[in-house]
């Protein structure tokens, strides 16, 4: 009766260390940054512009990068926390699930997740400027 114990402990151990493990490789082949477009269309009667809705997901402690948009956004945090840093002489300011954020035309900014354990994630709702890349690397 103690081997057959021995024997399950052994095995639950070994099957918890497994299950870890293969957690945190999966984990470490998270894309950094993912973009889900969701929606892209032209707005009647706002020539010139366009609509693009999108999921934005960063892995724990990813960054976007400093970059800009020929438009305005607004993101709303549905999971995790993002320090966004809009290039003010301030800290980064920090938004919460179920928080909105609003960036100005063309306002160079980074988006990083603090977090070293949960994936942050977020829906933008962005209008652009028509025929113009979405998103220009900051210089």
């Amino acid at each position: 009766m103690k081997s057959h114990f021995l024997i399950a402990s052994i095995m639950l151990v070994v099957g918890l260390a497994g299950g870890f493990a293969a957690g945190r490789l999966l984990h470490a082949q998270q894309e950094p940054v993912r973009r889900t477009m969701l929606l892209e269309t032209e707005l009647e009667g706002v020539p010139g512009k366009e609509a693009h809705v999108f999921l934005i997901e960063l892995a724990p402690g990813a960054s976007t990068g400093k970059h800009s948009h020929p438009g305005s956004e607004i993101a709303y945090i549905l999971e995790g926390t993002a320090a966004v840093d809009a290039g003010s002489n301030t800290a980064p300011a920090t938004q919460r699930r179920g928080t909105l954020s609003y960036l100005k035309p063309n306002e160079v900014h980074s988006v990083t997740n603090p977090s070293k354990s949960d994936a942050l994630k977020a829906i933008v709702f962005a209008l652009y400027d028509k025929g113009k890349p979405a998103i220009a690397p900051a210089k």
